[in-house]
């Protein structure tokens, strides 16, 4: 198993993976892995191809994890004690 690091660089995370997921942001990522499940599920690749759509789909989901906690790091942080408020969303407006 290869240890990623991460660091925070302009809204993206570079990572120590062999630059799988460098410069890549949470929504490409996402869609990225949502495209490469399908691939895999339809059946179509062969091993090799498989393989390599495994290990890139392992880089991206570590790399959405790691922006989705740095992200609730953040909100954390913004809030007055360190926990996280329930967001209520009764008394806003849908404009």
């Amino acid at each position: 198993m290869t240890d990623t690091k991460t660091k925070k660089s302009g809204g993206t995370t570079k990572t120590s993976d062999g630059n799988l997921t460098q410069d890549v942001n949470f929504e490409s990522a996402l869609e990225e892995l949502e495209t490469l499940v399908a691939q895999m599920e339809s059946g179509d690749l062969s091993l090799d191809d498989s393989l390599k759509a495994f290990e890139r789909g392992i880089a991206l989901t570590r790399h959405c994890s790691t922006a989705l906690k740095e992200a609730e790091l953040k909100v954390q942080t913004l809030t007055q004690d360190g926990d996280l408020v329930d967001f209520d969303s009764e008394g806003m407006d849908d404009a």
